[in-house]
């Protein structure tokens, strides 16, 4: 590293924080985005059951944290010295129970924990007009609805009730710290009325006392404090900003952050999201807003296709079965390649199940029907958002795993009929990296992205290819019509 050279010792920087469920990776950057620190460390694979149970020892994602930091502050040398400002993003409605000093009661309800249908039903008819109000509908899958679990089932009545980065951030600050409204979403926090929806968490046996105040990203919410300054290497300077989720700090990474640009991220599944200066509300919940650092709103959903549409190859065949496919042209059917049961994003339908129209000639048409039917889920998704009034301009940004396919980008590119641009190395860390350079390194959100996201490689539909696609697209449409799925 480059830490140590004369002429960039005090040249400030930000770290981003990002606790997946397998590992927490930190990024350090300076003001232009340049990489100057990047560690990860593991953490132990959740526990699931047959009831819908997913746990995880909470009690691994500090010292997990507190490895990586430290790794990346030796990593600085002298540099460390630099770092003015961290930000952690988690995984969305992961919670946990713990006591006075921070530390877990038990192990976390994580972001797939689906146990929790009981409390969801309560929570939704208790709260019916608000979840009406700001788009939001509590489910088994949702943080609400695990927060009433946790506090019928904690062994500790008064345990406070955190979110992951909460938990993180109470241990870098040394006290209790507020948690962020992008985490705070799906746990029954009001954004437009910038409260706790207190009638259903009273109708949960849920005192708001247990949980943490609120404030909106990228606000400070204390400094490292000297006992973990000497545990990561973080100097006691250092200030500790609030964060987002993992997929809206992925959409940050991606530079998507300002009023009509959009980003797909292409990970297991497939994620749209967007920038609004009003909220938008989708009557049937499948497009729901987070509240922007600077005000304006993120509309958008995850759908339960995307890569995963391709899970059963084995990964080494995927450039050759691209390659064959781009060969190959449009395919000869029309795949919905849903691998799960049930969808959520662009329609809400859970009786949606996977469907091939004809069978496949064989493995590449196969191949290329499923890399077609995601991007028709992707054209869907922007069509239906367009129509709740979300503006849509080009390029559609795009990050994730499935956009390092030239090939599928350019299939995607043809079905939306507009540019697709991949942006390279945007993460969740990256995205986290922003939050803490805001009001920081930069006085927004906009500028400090402009300034440290990197350029997108622009890639343009294939002429030849908008007819026989626009083609399958309408059979795709009639298919889901004719099966009661899609409605508009």
């Amino acid at each position: 590293m480059s830490g140590d050279s004369p002429g960039d010792v005090d040249a400030p920087l930000v770290a981003g924080v990002d606790v997946a469920t397998a590992t927490v990776r930190v990024e350090v950057r300076d003001a232009d985005g340049k990489p100057a620190a990047a560690a990860s460390a593991p953490l132990p694979r959740p526990v699931r059951g047959p009831g819908g149970e997913s746990e995880q020892d909470a009690g691994s994602w500090w010292p997990a944290a507190r490895a990586a930091l430290g790794e990346c502050t030796r990593k600085l040398g002298r540099r460390r010295h630099a770092v003015r400002a961290l930000a952690i993003a988690a995984t969305s409605g992961t919670v946990v129970a713990v006591d006075a000093a921070g530390d877990p009661v038990g192990p976390a309800l994580m972001y797939d924990d689906r146990r929790a249908e009981s409390e969801a039903s309560i929570a939704r008819e208790a709260g019916s007009r608000r979840w009406e109000r700001i788009g939001i509908t509590p489910s088994a899958g949702s943080g609400l609805a695990r927060i009433g679990w946790l506090a019928a089932h904690a062994d500790d009545p008064k345990a406070r009730l955190l979110h992951t980065p909460d938990l993180i951030a109470e241990h870098l600050v040394g006290r209790p710290v507020a948690t962020d409204t992008s985490h705070a979403l799906k746990s029954g926090y009001d954004p437009v009325n910038a409260e706790w929806a207190g009638e259903a968490l009273t109708a949960l046996g849920v005192d708001t006392d247990r949980l943490p105040d609120v404030v909106r990203p990228a606000q400070p919410l204390g400094r490292v404090s000297p006992a973990a300054a000497a545990e990561t290497g973080l100097p006691a300077a250092c200030e500790v900003r609030s964060g987002m989720t993992d997929g809206c700090a992925g959409q940050l990474a991606s530079g998507a952050v300002d009023p009509g640009r959009i980003v797909t991220v292409l990970g297991t599944t497939l994620v749209v999201k967007g920038v609004s200066a009003e909220l938008v509300h989708d009557p049937t919940g499948a497009v729901y807003s987070h509240l922007h650092p600077d005000g304006a709103w993120l509309p958008g959903g995850a759908s339960n296709t995307g890569g995963e549409a391709l899970s059963d190859v084995n990964p080494g065949r995927l450039a050759r079965l691209d390659r064959a496919a781009g060969e190959h042209g449009p395919s000869g059917t029309v795949c919905y390649p849903l691998r799960r049961d049930g969808e959520r994003f662009p329609f809400p339908a859970p009786q949606a199940r996977g469907f091939l129209l004809e069978p496949a000639s064989d493995e590449i048409d196969l191949h290329r029907a499923r890399l077609e039917g995601v991007a028709f889920c992707e054209r869907l998704a922007l069509e239906r958002m367009g129509k709740l009034g979300v503006a849509v301009t080009s390029p559609i940004l795009t990050t994730g795993g499935g956009a390092r396919s030239r090939l599928w980008c350019g299939i995607r590119a043809s079905v939306l009929g507009r540019p697709v641009a991949r942006v390279p190395r945007a993460g969740t860390a990256l995205g986290a990296a922003l939050l803490a350079a805001t009001g920081t390194l930069h006085p927004d959100l906009s500028t400090a992205a402009h300034a440290m996201v990197p350029a997108p490689e622009r890639i343009d539909p294939i002429v030849e290819e908008a007819g026989p696609l626009a083609a399958n697209y309408r059979r795709f449409l009639e298919a889901l019509h004719e099966r009661g799925w899609l409605n508009s």
